[in-house]
């Protein structure tokens, strides 16, 4: 009885409280207090008069998503613990122990320790494998992923004392190890592709990418580039600044960029300040469907501005910007508060429906039923938003991504239907670790420098009859004799890359892969041409 009572007049003190604000609602814009109110009170009706107890916390998270559901697709929450996983990928750096490490039969192994990083000053080596973390083990004991890198991950300053096996010592090898700052690096491969042609791919726009890429030619320049490809295939974006920044590199100085505009935001405008690495040469920018956003931004000003090729296939189509708001629980909303437009004045989202992401998320396998991503022809754009190129007056389109200028069809016979089987239930991955874990001393030995590697080796055929024999299993086999014989030599190609990118870094695995991309193929065939 008491609650009720107490309810009942906290009840009043809020609607009187309303009625009082009501008359200074002009303070508060086109908020409604009125309906702040409401939702006050039903949060409060529901956690103290509910039949059952409930989650605050959830209730409160629902009603946000409800909110934001109704909403354009990319406007989002996400609680304290996945706002910090998507924004370390951005942000440049988290704090941990510094090393890749993928996981073999239940065990953490060592692929690779961070330069200059903590476990590589404390002497962790490539094949280490972790099994104890602060006298805890984690071998053998099937921890999730995610919950061995909450591990050791943590503070800067902190310590953790990992317990290491290693080959050819019979008993662990115990390291205390400081946790720093480690760096992320949004870019993935940077090298020589031709003595002329440079070749950059860049995962995401970070906080460092600018920089990256900034750096990565100057490297490259040195080595005599004199054209660029910069891949930004299944690249989705990232930082707005940080695509600001990239473009910066190409273009001229007051070359406008990107502006953006939005109901309460205003119109804001960003021009290239100039000095740029690579104003002058010839550059062919890479795309295909999964290139969204602030990758978007980039391939927009460059060919707005008339200043290299596109090749590939039409990109997402995301032309919305997001505002990050924090909550006090370290929770964010990323709120769409306004549309950006390439420098021809084209706005790239694509058509979408308030309130129908499901039907909006199916867009990408639409275009592939459609047969968008294997023939030009099948490939509509909207006649109603036809803009043109600044220097060139080209005809290009608003509404759907970008289009790019060379367009390369996604060839959907390359691999075979027990290749993608192969594929599907990650042998490769396994396989090539297992590999490199027994023969790693071997392949440094046996292969002085890359070059040779690519040259020489081959994946030994214990290997290959073990996929065979692993996928036999699970019940995948290739339907005859003639299928196999197709499917080994792509079997053997990506192993050898995989293998590359165990033992060297992912220059070499771009290198062996992009000998079999029709859309780098076709990129330099635009160079050569």
């Amino acid at each position: 009885m008491q609650r009720i009572v107490f309810l009942l007049l906290l009840f009043i003190t809020i609607v009187s409280g309303a009625s009082a604000q009501r008359k200074n609602a002009s303070e508060f814009g086109d908020i409604d207090v009125d309906m702040l109110r409401k939702l006050q009170i039903a949060q409060m009706a529901i956690t103290q008069l509910y039949v059952d107890s409930v989650d605050q916390n959830k209730l409160a998270e629902d009603a946000i998503n409800g909110m934001l559901s109704k909403l354009d697709p990319h406007s989002s929450y996400t609680n304290a613990k996945e706002t910090k996983k998507l924004n370390e990928p951005l942000e440049g750096n988290f704090e941990g122990i510094g090393v890749q490490f993928n996981i073999l039969e239940d065990t953490l192994v060592v692929i690779q320790t961070i330069s200059k990083g903590p476990c590589e000053k404390a002497g962790i080596v490539a094949g280490d494998r972790f099994v104890t973390c602060d006298s805890q083990t984690i071998a053998g004991v099937k921890l999730e992923r995610d919950s061995i890198m909450r591990l050791l991950r943590g503070p800067k300053g902190t310590k953790v004392t990992l317990g290491v096996a290693r080959r050819g010592n019979p008993d662990l090898i115990y390291f205390t190890i400081k946790r720093d700052k480690i760096p992320v690096n949004t870019l993935g491969a940077s090298y020589m592709i031709t003595p002329t042609v440079g070749y950059i791919e860049l995962d995401r726009f970070g906080a460092t990418s600018g920089k990256e890429v900034e750096d990565a030619i100057k490297e490259l320049q040195k080595e005599g580039m004199k054209d660029l490809i910069l891949d930004l295939t299944n690249n989705g974006g990232g930082y707005l600044g940080a695509a600001f920044e990239v473009a910066n590199q190409f273009l001229k100085k007051g070359d406008l960029v990107v502006y953006t505009e939005g109901r309460t935001s205003g119109k804001q405008v960003f021009n290239a300040e100039g000095g740029g690495m690579f104003p002058d040469g010839r550059v062919v920018v890479l795309v295909d469907e999964y290139t969204a956003s602030a990758a978007e931004i980039v391939s927009g000003a460059i060919q707005d501005h008339d200043r290299g090729t596109i090749v590939g296939r039409r990109t997402f189509g995301k032309g919305l910007v997001q505002r990050p708001i924090d909550l006090p629980d370290g929770s964010m909303i990323r709120l769409t508060v306004s549309h950006y437009y390439t420098p021809s004045g084209r706005c790239i989202q694509k058509p979408y429906v308030k309130g129908e992401k499901d039907e909006y998320s199916q867009d990408l396998n639409n275009r592939f039923t459609h047969g968008e991503l294997s023939c030009v022809d099948s490939i509509h754009l909207d006649s109603t938003k036809v803009y043109h190129t600044l220097k060139e007056g080209r005809t290009v389109y608003g509404g759907g991504g970008i289009m790019p200028d060379i367009f390369v069809p996604l060839d959907t016979t390359t691999y075979s239907k027990y290749y993608l089987a192969l594929r599907r239930l990650n042998l490769f991955n396994s396989i090539s670790l297992k590999l490199v874990d027994r023969e790693r001393k071997t392949l440094k030995k046996q292969y002085k420098n890359f070059d040779d590697y690519l040259a020489k080796y081959e994946i030994p055929q214990d290997v290959i009859d073990d996929i065979i024999a692993q996928a036999k299993e699970k019940g995948v086999e290739p339907k005859d004799e003639d299928e196999l014989a197709a499917t080994l030599p792509d079997v053997r190609f990506i192993l050898k890359a995989l293998v590359a990118y165990d033992v060297w870094d992912r220059n070499e695995y771009f290198r062996i892969i992009n000998t079999k991309s029709d859309i780098v193929k076709a990129g330099l065939k635009v160079l050569e041409e």
